[in-house]
């Protein structure tokens, strides 16, 4: 599952990061890696952005960068 298809109010946590080099490393700047929990706060109406909280802070990504980020929920 990917953080796109993560339904609001829930925890995952990240397992992997694919992509290109450069959107990898811009995503991993911003706090999202591996092994890090995050908190889906919401989503738009049409999917983009995604609302996220991760190490604290509130953040918007993406639909396209969402989609690269694979998750797992924490139970």
């Amino acid at each position: 599952m990917t953080l796109k298809d993560a339904k609001p109010g829930t925890a995952v946590q990240v397992l992997k990061i694919s992509g290109e080099n450069v959107l990898k490393r811009r995503i991993m700047d911003m706090g999202i890696t591996k092994g890090i929990p995050i908190f889906v706060r919401k989503v738009a109406p049409l999917g983009d952005p995604v609302e996220i909280t991760v190490r604290g802070y509130e953040l918007s990504v993406r639909k396209e960068d969402a989609q690269i980020i694979e998750v797992e929920v924490i139970k």
